[in-house]
């Protein structure tokens, strides 16, 4: 289970496995029979219905910022895009 969890976690393909479990092809048999079994799906259904609601988002990710990051972004862009605007508009009657 380590191992799926590992391919899971990193992303790599089955042959990247490190050597420390075992041979990549037997991991993979291993999982690809446990997924056609419905192993991994009676696995997630129990694990979800013993969730500690208190607990649900204890992963989550904070990010500060400084104080001026949260207005929008004036300055010579802004205005560049307005003198675009108008210089596209046609000049007929």
């Amino acid at each position: 289970m380590e191992a799926v969890l590992w391919i899971d976690r990193t992303g790599a393909p089955w042959r990247d496995l490190p050597g420390e479990f075992g041979p990549w092809k037997t991991t993979y048999n291993r999982f690809n029979g446990w997924s056609k079994s419905g192993k991994w799906l009676r696995l997630l259904k129990a694990m979800q219905t013993d969730v500690d609601k208190e607990w649900v988002s204890i992963d989550t990710t904070v990010v500060r910022a400084h104080q001026h990051a949260a207005g929008a972004k004036g300055g010579a862009r802004g205005r560049a895009l307005v003198d675009l605007a108008e210089a596209s508009q046609p000049r007929f009657i």
